[in-house]
């Protein structure tokens, strides 16, 4: 690792614009714009439903297209990271997204909506780039946090979406096309960054050799059981794609023979994801890999699930929070909003603590164990909550949970950067990928229990599992 740019000073020494500080700021606002772009449907969908006429299942189809690619393009994306490194792969994610964020803005139509909507999830990729970016520039006892600024800063463009866009829509375009330029202001925001941080940054500090991987197309592994591992943890990968679809279907957008169509594309994907990777790795498993390319893949299946439970629970929580509250304790629709963002509101400083923590060596998975139990026992508390509750007390249950979750975040991410740096990009988008399919599978599994607290308390079990596996995690490196 690169020797530090100033002697420890605590958690402050992150607040300086020197040295690794500078690029940590720069990266954690791109991934900021990503997400103000990628959430900047939901604040508007009611908007949006009422000047073109959408129903409420409408909404529900575009709100599912806005995750549907973001789980394939965040591993293609970790690979581009580590083959080309993240300033060229963040500036580039960056520009292309005006085009989708315009023809969202532009259209009238289902189909434009449908069509623009599945490409902007793509822009849901962009914290991966950041992860390897982050790793790069920062020594190993420091990384935890930095990675935890990072995510903390830039998830909280979600809730900054839901703040700022209306008020763009309303207040400062007006009109019945409000919510247009406000969707095009954040695309044109992002595009318009993407060449701030083309030039303001480097992939790595001076006297740094960018380490990529082996081979191109999956990542690489050490050994055969690893391998099988690999090729295992595609299918849950495709499982969810298969599921997007499957909702498509029953929301009516997908007749019988479109939906065939696209499992077939689906299962098409998967076969050719597992051929990549046996294509790659068994040659190398052949011929023998050299000790210094040699991880333990465990470690990738044990951060994958702790995210899945995690990043997932957060984008079913964000999700479903504003409907919860508004229906539980008949709020206001602005209002309950405003409530059930205190759940994001926790990103701020939850990532960064939990980074933080996790960054004492010999302390990164006692401290993810630590925190996943504590999800656990917040969403098993929020599984009591209901109308006899008072609505403080409520919300005070909320941002605790949401604070173990996404300080279980910060942990999974100062994990990340030590499993193996040449593939960090993959890892790291692997471990995204499947916090966005936990997110997919979270959401049906809300449409089909009885009510939100089933729910509450299935992810609540989910995450004691998930704990259990984080026994054989052991220290990185």
């Amino acid at each position: 690792m690169p020797p530090a740019a100033n002697p420890p000073a605590g958690p402050l020494r992150y607040l300086s614009w020197t040295g690794p500080n500078r690029v940590l700021h720069l990266t954690w606002f791109a991934f900021f714009l990503t997400f103000v772009t990628w959430f900047n449907l939901a604040p508007l969908a009611t908007t949006l439903a009422d000047q073109l006429g959408l129903s409420r299942r409408d909404v529900d189809v575009l709100l599912i297209c806005n995750v549907a690619l973001t789980i394939p393009a965040r591993v293609v994306i970790g690979m581009l990271v580590d083959r080309y490194g993240p300033r060229r792969v963040y500036a580039g994610l960056l520009w292309l997204q005006l085009v989708p964020s315009l023809a969202f803005a532009l259209s009238s139509s289902m189909t434009g909506l449908v069509l623009s909507r599945l490409a902007l999830g793509c822009i849901g990729a962009g914290f991966v780039v950041g992860i390897r970016m982050v790793g790069e520039w920062f020594p190993e006892d420091q990384v935890g946090a930095a990675n935890g600024i990072y995510g903390g800063f830039g998830n909280f463009g979600s809730a900054a979406a839901a703040v700022l866009l209306p008020l763009l829509a309303l207040h400062a375009f007006g009109g019945p096309n409000g919510w247009r330029w406000a969707i095009a202001a954040s695309g044109l925001a992002c595009f318009a960054y993407g060449f701030v941080y083309f030039w303001a940054v480097r992939d790595t500090p001076d006297g740094r050799t960018y380490a990529r991987p082996a081979g191109h197309g999956a990542l690489p592994v050490s050994s055969w059981g690893a391998l099988a591992g690999l090729m295992a943890m595609q299918l849950p990968l495709a499982g969810a794609l298969g599921l997007l679809v499957w909702q498509l279907q029953l929301l009516g957008l997908l007749g019988p023979v479109s939906a065939g169509v696209a499992h077939a594309v689906v299962a098409a994907l998967l076969v050719a994801q597992l051929r990549r990777a046996w294509t790659l790795n068994a040659p190398r498993l052949w011929a023998g890999v050299p000790a210094a390319s040699r991880y333990a893949f465990r470690q990738v299946a044990v951060l994958d699930l702790a995210y899945l439970v995690t990043f997932g629970s957060e984008l079913a929580a964000v999700s479903m929070l504003p409907r919860f509250f508004q229906e539980t304790w008949t709020l206001a629709p602005a209002l309950a909003g405003a409530v059930a963002a205190s759940y994001a509101f926790m990103n701020l400083f939850a990532r960064p603590l939990g980074g933080w923590l996790a960054d004492r060596r010999g302390a990164r998975w006692r401290t993810l164990l630590v925190l996943l139990l504590g999800a656990a026992l917040g969403y098993a508390a929020m599984g009591f909550m209901g109308p006899h509750w008072p609505l403080g007390l409520a919300v005070l249950s909320v941002m605790a949970c949401s604070f173990c979750v996404q300080a279980s975040e910060g942990a999974v991410h100062a994990i990340v950067p030590g499993v193996h740096r040449p593939v960090t990009g993959q890892v790291a988008g692997m471990v995204g990928a499947y916090g966005t399919a936990g997110a997919v599978a979270l959401l049906a599994l809300l449409a089909a229990v009885p009510g939100p607290q089933v729910f509450f308390w299935s992810v609540s079990a989910g995450a004691l599992a998930v704990a259990a596996a984080v026994l054989v995690l052991g220290e990185p490196g």
